[in-house]
């Protein structure tokens, strides 16, 4: 199918608050395969909701992730620390590097996510789970249990701690910042003030982990170093930590709400996995598919200008981009009309819920690793457990750029 001409250039304003991501990627699209849109702060942007022509941008060397180099609006300081989204475009490390630098940040970390440290993760996962498990199954007959704050919030709060070394003293105050980061409708003040924090945390975790090196991920981070002997740049250092941490637990609260979320409120669905039609794979990739953790990452931006098919428009030098993971995963072109839609049984789950080309999440396995982990645990010792109230009184997060819920209720009822 061709796209349309997007003859409207007007900004679309983005919810910052993320209450209906479905019903605005229809509008979204109904624009074009890429949207002008209107971010927190009047920052404007093209939200590529096309799957083809999202893909073909992420590996497009005309798409940068430095605003330094190629957004002009920052790189002036007519865009600082006072815009809410400040800290999503101004870190340095490999989510926002740009060629070289990309290349070398990621080949300092890709060691720290081998096969191996996951594999070697995997039976401190299952702890982790049946802990969790032991102590919803303590919740008194008739009560309910948040399943978010009791089980998707814990579990991958646990293994980021466990793979960084991070003492349980800081772990509240991190989730608490972590959160923050993500509420697309905080204040600028507070936005600096949450900034300050992660920093504070972060800094202490280094020096700490200076003076006596673990074998942990921070220890590696620090201890890494390129083929010329050079290492992590301090700044570098603390944001690709802050990277591992906000990508690795917030993707998979998410993933883990989503998915409890929609086998409770699919009972055909969840019907098909516990007959064997589908597997505990399909479920988690389809709920990636249909639900994106993430559903936008700002931001990226046209080192020169840039064509749209069909004669949709021009991407100018400059402009800026922003990736809309979950419209592009939810596209009819891609997966018919029915894309919105969940459905373990579909053919094939393709999404872009990682991202795609260079800049792929490497944490991916590991947050399958916890998914496939805690949800096949928490179903066979749960498997009557139900929604506490109705699916509309659930309320979304305050975000655009995280896509869960703000509490999860259940009756768990376990068997027996």
């Amino acid at each position: 199918m061709e796209p349309r001409v997007n003859e409207d250039l007007t900004p679309y304003p983005i919810d910052p608050a993320g209450s209906d991501l479905v019903r605005e990627a229809e509008t979204l699209r109904e624009r074009g395969p890429a949207a002008l849109v209107e971010l927190p702060g009047g920052v404007t942007a093209w939200a590529i909701t096309s799957s083809s022509l999202l893909k073909e941008l992420l590996t497009d060397s005309r798409v940068s992730k430095d605003p330094r180099q190629h957004w002009p609006r920052f790189a002036s300081g007519e865009i600082g620390p006072d815009w809410p989204l400040f800290m999503w475009v101004a870190v340095q490390n490999m989510l926002n590097a740009y060629g070289k630098d990309h290349t070398r940040l990621r080949r300092l970390v890709a060691p720290a996510f081998t096969a191996r440290r996951t594999r070697a993760i995997a039976p401190s996962v299952e702890v982790f789970v049946r802990g969790l498990i032991d102590d919803l199954a303590a919740t008194p007959p008739g009560q309910a249990a948040d399943l978010r704050e009791g089980f998707a919030f814990p579990l991958p709060m646990q293994v980021i701690s466990e793979l960084l070394g991070l003492p349980p003293e800081h772990r509240p105050a991190l989730r608490s910042a972590v959160n923050n980061f993500f509420d697309t409708t905080i204040s600028p003040e507070d936005a600096a003030a949450n900034g300050e924090a992660v920093y504070g945390i972060l800094a202490t975790l280094v020096a700490d982990k200076r003076a006596k090196p673990g074998d942990d991920l921070a220890s590696d981070l620090i201890a890494q170093r390129d083929e010329d002997g050079s290492g992590l740049a301090e700044q570098e250092l603390l944001d690709t930590l802050l990277l591992v941490i906000s990508a690795g637990y917030e993707t998979t609260v998410n993933l883990l709400d989503q998915a409890i979320y929609t086998l409770l409120t699919r009972p055909e669905q969840l019907a098909h996995l516990r007959e064997g039609r589908v597997t505990w794979d399909d479920v988690i990739e389809e709920t990636l598919r249909s639900a994106a953790p993430v559903p936008y990452l700002p931001l990226r931006y046209a080192v020169s200008d840039i064509e749209l098919p069909g004669g949709a428009g021009v991407i100018r030098q400059g402009d800026a981009i922003l990736a809309a993971y979950g419209p592009a995963s939810q596209d009819p072109a891609w997966h018919g009309e029915d894309a919105h839609e969940f459905n373990a049984l579909r053919e094939r789950h393709d999404h872009l819920a990682f991202g795609y080309g260079t800049h792929m999440c490497l944490g991916a396995p590991l947050a399958r690793l916890e998914a496939a982990t805690g949800l096949a645990a928490l179903f066979k010792e749960f498997p009557d457990m139900r929604l506490a109230c109705a699916p509309g009184e659930l309320e979304h997060v305050p975000s655009f750029v995280s896509n869960g819920h703000t509490r999860l209720p259940v009756y768990l009822n376990p068997a027996g």
